[in-house]
C-alpha cells in the first residue's frame, strides 16, 4: 500500500494540481504589482512589501511541513503535500483523517492498517467535508457582508450619539434624560473598545471546542475502558500529547498576547506539534 500511495501517478497528479496553484498565485502577484503601481504606489515600497512578506510567511510553513511529514506515514506523502500545500488547514487535516480512520474500520491511522478503500474513503471525506464553506460562501457571502457592513453602520451612529450626548451633557447638566442617554453611549462606547466577537468568531470558537472535547474524551474513554470497562489500564499517549501540545501552546499564546512578544505566533503551531511528538517518543 505504501508503493501505491508514493507511486509516480500519485506525484504526478497531486504535483500538477500543486503548480497550477502556484501559476494563480504568481498571475495575482503580478497584477496585484500592476494594480499599485497603476494607483501611484512606489515601486521601492511594492518589493519591500513583497519580500517582507515572503519572508515572514516562511514561519508559519514550519508547522505545514511538520504536518505534511506526520500525515506521510500514514497516507503517503503526495497526498498530504497536496492537501497541506492547497488548504494549510493543518488541524483540519489531521482531525479528519483520524476520524475518518476510526470509521472506517483501521482503527488508528497508519500504515501497516491502511487499504485501498479506507484511503479512498480518508481522501474523499478530506476533500468534501472542507468545499462547504466554499459553497456556502457563493450562496449567502453576499448577505452575510451586507449584515457586518450594517452593524458597522449601527456601531458608527452610537459613537456619533455619544458625542453629541456628552456634548449636550456638559451644557445641560440638569437633565436627566440626556444624563441617561450618555451613560448608555458611554457603556456602548466601552463595549465597542472592548471588542465584542462577532458570531463567526464566537460559532468558529464553540465548534472547535466541541471538536477538541469530542476527540480528548475519547482519548480519556480508551484510557479508562479500553481494556475493559473501568480498568484504568488503556492507551495514555494520546492523553499525555494532548496536554504537553495544549501547555505549550498555552504559553506561546500567553507570551504572545500578554508579553507582547507577537512573532512568537508564527511558531505556536510548529512548537506545540513538535513537543507532542517528543512526548510521544518518550512514552
Amino acid at each position: 500500500m505504501q508503493s501505491q500511495l508514493n507511486s509516480a501517478f500519485m506525484y504526478e497528479v497531486c504535483g500538477t494540481i500543486i503548480l497550477f496553484v502556484a501559476v494563480v498565485c504568481v498571475i495575482f502577484l503580478v497584477r496585484s504589482y500592476r494594480a499599485g503601481k497603476a494607483i501611484g504606489m512606489d515601486p521601492k515600497v511594492l518589493k519591500r512589501t513583497i519580500t517582507s512578506s515572503a519572508t515572514f510567511s516562511l514561519l508559519p510553513s514550519v508547522g505545514i511541513l511538520l504536518g505534511v511529514i506526520a500525515l506521510s506515514g500514514s497516507l503517503g506523502t503526495p497526498w498530504p503535500w497536496l492537501r497541506l500545500s492547497v488548504i494549510g488547514a493543518l488541524h483540519y487535516e489531521t482531525q479528519v483523517a483520524e476520524a475518518a480512520a476510526e470509521q472506517t474500520g483501521i482503527g488508528r491511522l497508519s500504515m501497516e492498517n491502511m487499504t485501498p478503500r479506507a484511503f479512498a474513503t480518508i481522501a474523499l471525506l478530506m476533500s468534501i467535508c472542507i468545499m462547504w464553506g466554499m459553497v456556502l460562501s457563493i450562496i449567502f457571502n453576499k448577505s452575510y457582508i451586507r449584515k457586518l457592513n450594517g452593524g458597522s453602520k449601527k456601531k458608527a451612529d452610537v459613537k456619533e450619539s455619544s458625542k453629541g450626548v456628552k456634548a449636550n451633557k456638559a451644557n445641560k447638566a440638569d437633565e436627566t434624560d440626556e444624563t441617561d442617554k450618555a451613560d448608555e453611549a458611554d457603556k456602548a462606547d466601552k463595549a465597542d473598545r472592548k471588542g465584542n466577537t462577532g458570531f463567526g468568531d464566537s460559532a468558529m470558537a464553540a465548534m472547535f471546542i466541541g471538536l477538541v472535547s469530542a476527540y480528548i474524551g475519547s482519548y480519556i474513554g480508551g484510557f479508562v475502558s479500553g481494556n475493559g470497562k473501568f480498568t484504568f489500564s488503556g492507551d495514555i499517549t494520546p492523553i499525555v500529547v494532548a496536554v504537553v501540545s495544549a501547555a505549550v501552546m498555552a504559553v506561546f499564546t500567553y507570551l504572545s498576547e500578554k508579553k507582547h512578544i507577537v512573532w512568537l505566533e508564527s511558531f505556536s503551531i510548529a512548537a506545540s506539534m513538535l513537543a507532542g511528538m517528543i512526548a510521544a517518543v518518550f512514552m
